[in-house]
């Protein structure tokens, strides 16, 4: 016997608007084609816009923004096709934009002069979504955070320019990207070749200005105390086996008397693990930055 029932109008009526309910409850995004006139090429990145972005009223509201940093091998659209950030994102009130970086290590390279990935998101990339977009333009607005790669850059990022972002966060960092101390120590293959074109030799001075141990450990007490909060996790079954220089970098941070949360969690160096801590991330990012400020509309 068929038991199956049709559907009420009144009832397709709250199918409709369920649906409608979730839709709404997934952020938006755009893709700003950006050109570079620092590296010399088109640099895409999204930007996932909190809901209610486009609403008409008489005082509209700027928005903390949160920049996050894609992986070795990634790409600025990563944290969209293979994680679930615009549903995670729906519930903040954050500007977030994912950049691309390529295979830079977010910095300036040593050995190719067009590959200035550090001054591309400090001088071209922040400046520009904040023209573009209602984002706060002040360090209380800002965080940086990413995975592996990113994760290294972020914090870079947040010790190098403590004036700009009030907040740094890594998953899975690279954390010893620069730190190797001779080409011995190098990995092989690829990684290997991109670390040494990015940074130099062991004793040049663009890897000392961008190895995060180096960093740490000449900061003054003065200089720890303007730093942002810094946040770092690693997956206890980290395939890269990241987890004892993150460890290290950690103790490090102890010894230093610098701000910090350290985690580490089951998980490997993968989308699953990422993923789950991007949440953790975004949830820092919105106790830690300022809330939404209003303007009045021009």
């Amino acid at each position: 016997m068929n038991t199956r029932k049709s559907l009420t109008p009144l009832s397709l009526l709250l199918v409709c608007l369920l649906a409608l309910a979730a839709h709404a409850q997934t952020a938006r995004y755009e893709t700003v084609r950006f050109e570079s006139k620092l590296v010399g090429k088109t640099l895409p990145y999204n930007v996932v816009l909190p809901a209610g972005y486009h609403r008409r009223e008489a005082r509209v509201p700027r928005y903390p923004a949160l920049y996050l940093l894609h992986g070795y091998t990634g790409h600025y659209d990563n944290w969209i096709t293979k994680a679930k950030l615009t549903d995670y994102a729906a519930q903040y009130e954050l500007i977030i934009v994912t950049p691309e970086g390529n295979n830079g290590w977010y910095a300036d390279s040593a050995t190719v002069p067009a590959d200035k990935y550090e001054s591309y998101i400090i001088q071209e990339l922040i400046p520009d979504v904040e023209r573009r977009y209602r984002a706060l333009a002040a360090r209380e607005g800002r965080a940086v955070a990413g995975l592996s790669m990113g994760g290294y850059g972020a914090l870079k990022f947040g010790i190098k320019y403590p004036e700009m972002f009030a907040l740094a966060a890594s998953m899975s960092g690279a954390v010893g990207a620069a730190s190797w101390r001779s080409e011995a120590e190098l990995p092989r293959g690829p990684i290997g070749r991109s670390l040494r074109q990015t940074f130099g030799p062991a004793d040049g001075a663009v890897k000392a200005q961008n190895d995060l141990f180096r960093l740490v450990g000449e900061l003054t007490a003065e200089q720890v105390k303007s730093l942002p909060f810094l946040y770092l996790d690693c997956g206890t079954e980290d395939a890269l086996r990241l987890l004892p220089t993150n460890l290290a970098l950690a103790g490090l941070l102890v010894e230093r008397r610098v701000p910090h949360e350290y985690r580490q969690l089951p998980g490997d160096h993968n989308w699953a693990y990422w993923d789950k801590q991007v949440q953790e991330v975004l949830r820092l990012a919105a106790a830690r930055l300022a809330p939404p400020a209003r303007d009045v509309r021009d």
